[in-house]
């Protein structure tokens, strides 16, 4: 028996949501629900277009962990506006044997709710570890949060972190990642960024029209666009202004 596993091994969905209404409307949610996704040690990339489903498969597994779905851990739940979808409510995961329970789901667009919602509700043990957030700019709070909450082996989902980080920022994203991996923990993540996605010995699954599969970081459409961009950018330019 292998005791040596990840948080979560892999992700399964009974077909009780109706295939017609969304998310089942989405390629890549279908997809899982219908062949499940296997989850590797380390990190995993779903990278793709908006819409393409990547951040409601985060969103969703992250909240069938037992995670806060609006950012934070499984101990402290809060919300604001429910919006998330139902797909959680049909995901099964596989526990990796003598994994760590512990989890933390960073999600950009709701963390300042989550801020809110930690200086309501400091308990004795948090007080020398969560900073004052809101009297940080964007970015720094993120790093702040990375320092003090990706401290220990887990199941870590991050959807769209690089909104508030620079591209040094974003490099320092890149080594809290490699020592969480190191320590033990896994990660799921959601990502436009090609710095991020470069990381090595990540698994880059690109999501979009046809679902998800696997790929390499050269070959992600992400990172063709941005290399012509880079080389030409009045050849993207001239089609928009006009």
């Amino acid at each position: 028996m292998d005791f040596d596993q990840p948080p979560v091994v892999r992700v399964e969905a009974d077909e009780r949501l109706d295939a017609r209404a969304w998310p089942m409307t989405v390629p890549a949610v279908a997809q899982v629900v219908r062949e499940g996704l296997d989850l590797p040690k380390g990190v995993t990339f779903l990278v793709g277009e908006n819409g393409s489903g990547k951040s409601t498969l985060v969103e969703a597994i992250a909240v069938a962990f037992g995670l806060s779905p609006e950012g934070g851990t499984a101990q402290g739940h809060h919300s604001t506006r429910p919006t998330e979808s139902p797909l959680h409510t049909a995901l099964r995961l596989q526990r990796g044997i003598g994994a760590a329970r512990w989890g933390f789901f960073l999600r950009a667009e709701t963390m300042h709710g989550w801020y809110s919602f930690l200086e309501s509700n400091r308990v004795p043990w948090a007080e020398n570890r969560d900073a004052a957030y809101h009297e940080m700019s964007h970015g720094e709070s993120f790093l702040e949060l990375l320092r003090t909450r990706f401290d220990s082996p887990g199941f870590y989902c991050l959807d769209e972190p690089e909104a508030a980080l620079s591209f040094s920022s974003t490099l320092g994203l890149i080594s809290v990642l490699d020592r969480v991996v190191g320590e033990g923990g896994q990660v799921l993540c959601a990502t436009h960024s090609p710095v991020l996605a470069a990381m090595p010995g990540a698994t880059i699954l690109e999501v979009g029209d046809a679902g998800l599969h696997r790929t390499t970081w050269a070959e992600l459409d992400l990172v063709q666009h941005w290399r012509r961009y880079l080389d030409d950018p009045q050849r993207y330019l001239r089609h928009v202004l006009d």
